[in-house]
Parts: C-alpha cells; structure tokens; sequence
C-alpha cells in the first residue's frame, strides 16, 4: 500500500485505488483528504517528469505497490504484501525493477506462515469438538477478517458468521464488491442462546473486553502472523493459535526480492537487518529505511518486542 494511505485524516491529495479511497471514507468519513484521485492497477500517470504507475500487492483489497520511473531508472516501493492466494484481493504482481522497497514485517526465517486452509482446518475442528460454545476469532478489521470469513466459506462452512461492530461496515462493503462472504449478522442484539455453536470475529483487544462476555463459554482465537512467536501467543492467552498473516513470510520477501532483478535492495518496517544482510551474502546492495508512521494502524505489522532466530520474543 503507498505509504501515506489510510493513516489519517486530513491529507492534502490523495492518489489511491478507487477501493482504497473508498474504505478511507468508511473509515475517516467523506472530508478525509482536501483532493482524490483514483488510480487503477496497471494506469500510469505523470507527477512533474516521473511516470506512477499502480501495481497489486496482494495485502488487502485495493492495496497497491508503486512504480516510479525515471531516466531510464524504475524504482517499485511495495508497501505491505503477500505473495500466496488469497481470495478477498487481486494477487501480488510482480514488477521488474532496478530499485526494490521492500517491507520486512516477518523478515526471519523463524517466520513461516504454512498453509492458511490448514489453520482454518484447525479453527472448523474445535467448532465441532465443541459445538456448545461459540469461537471467537481476534483478526485485524481490514482485510485479516474478510480474509478468514472467505477461507471458512471455502472450507465449506455454511453457517452465518458474527461480526464486532468495528468490522461490519468494511466486511460489508468487501461484500458490496462481489467477494463471496456469505450471511453475515451483527453480534450486537444476538442472544447467548443464538451465539452457541457459532464463530464471531472481532478485532484482537475485544477478545478480553466485556463485549466477549455475552458469548456462551467462547473458545478464543487469534489470526496473525505473530502466532508463531509462542511468548505473543502467551501473552494475548489464547486458546487456538492461527497463523494467518496478510504479510509476507520469510520465503515469500525472498521470492520477491529475487524475483524482481532489482540490484539493489530497501528494507523497511520490521526485521530489516535481517533480510539486508542476506541481500549483502547474494551480492545484492542493501540498506534499512526507516519511514515515520509507516504500519501504526496494522495490527498483525506491529512486532511485539526484539525476535531471536528461535522465536522467542523478548516483552
């Protein structure tokens, strides 16, 4: 996603995707930024003397890598991405370059997301171990949470699915868009009678607020890449671990770098010294940036503390 995009309020011009635009007046309302201007994956435009050109990233619906061309030099920030199926947004592309802005948020080989069905294997098996209690699901609001109500529709998991009030009018409008989401129903006026048996997601803090009371002897869970950090997963105690991640892993930042042809290598928000340094061991230039603000709203980006190649990490 290009840096400046859903941060906050008050922008002067805003260049996005038309789904970005739209999920930041969802979110900030309609006076959210002085100017818009919507851009589609693969439209170029001119900014002074540079082409713009916006390429999918593979992050969440409307997320978008950016290609800055000049003088013969193309340079493509990625913002956050992904690089594996996911069917709630267009997949990553991938785009030649000679300058590479990589993020770097699971940036260690410790970080292995695996299969995402296979988590939601997991989440469908205590749903029927325990069909007296309801499962709830803590993911991020944007894009985490579609992501996993997608997967479960996959999986073959018919039922309606509850939603926190943070996550219905973003799960709706990804719905308004064509993305197969099923019936969905709002927690707020359900029942504990009504909320047995079923899933309900919400965003990770309102696991352990009084909003989680209402639910019949829940079984908590929840989606992030950190879940593979066993002192995170301690330290939101859960029940069920679900390592989904709409970032890149280790492999996949690896694919990409290679991918690219880029001869040199940015690395910034995460564990940037890490992937700098395998760059340096492949002849790559490499070097860490630092970009004020970038991730500050991203739940499953912010890293709990230093991480030591075993996975542990420190409080």
């Amino acid at each position: 996603m290009l840096i400046p995009i859903m941060r906050a309020p008050g922008n002067g011009a805003v260049l996005a995707t038309p789904e970005t635009l739209d999920l930041m007046r969802l979110r900030y309302g309609e006076n959210f930024a002085g100017s818009t201007q919507p851009a589609h994956y693969g439209e170029s435009g001119k900014l002074g003397g540079t082409k713009v050109t916006f390429h999918s990233a593979g992050h969440v619906l409307g997320s978008a890598q950016i290609a800055v061309e000049a003088n013969g030099l193309r340079v493509v920030a990625s913002g956050d991405y992904k690089n594996v199926p996911d069917p709630t947004c267009a997949p990553f592309e991938l785009v030649p370059c000679d300058v590479f802005i990589t993020e770097a948020t699971f940036a260690l080989p410790v970080f292995r997301h695996g299969d995402a069905d296979g988590e939601i294997a997991k989440l469908l098996h205590s749903v029927a171990l325990f069909p007296e209690r309801a499962h709830l699901v803590g993911a991020y609001s944007l894009g985490k949470a579609q992501r996993i109500i997608a997967l479960l529709r996959k999986a073959g998991h018919e039922a309606p699915i509850y939603l926190h009030g943070a996550m219905e009018s973003i799960t709706r409008y990804y719905a308004g868009r064509g993305i197969a989401l099923g019936e969905l129903r709002a927690v707020r006026g359900a029942g504990k009678a009504e909320l047995a048996g079923t899933i309900a997601l919400c965003p990770p803090s309102a696991l352990n607020e009084i909003w989680a009371r209402r639910f019949p002897d829940p079984v908590t869970a929840f989606a992030s890449g950190w879940m593979r950090i066993r002192a995170r997963a301690r330290q939101h105690g859960v029940a069920l671990l679900l390592v989904i991640s709409d970032h890149a892993d280790w492999d996949g930042l690896i694919a990409a770098v290679t991918a690219t042809g880029a001869s040199e290598i940015w690395v910034t928000h995460g564990q940037e010294d890490a992937l700098v340094h395998w760059c340096a061991t492949r002849g790559l230039k490499a070097r860490p940036l630092d970009i004020v603000g970038y991730g500050e709203e991203d739940d499953d980006a912010v890293s709990p503390g230093p991480v030591d190649g075993n996975g542990e990490a420190e409080a």
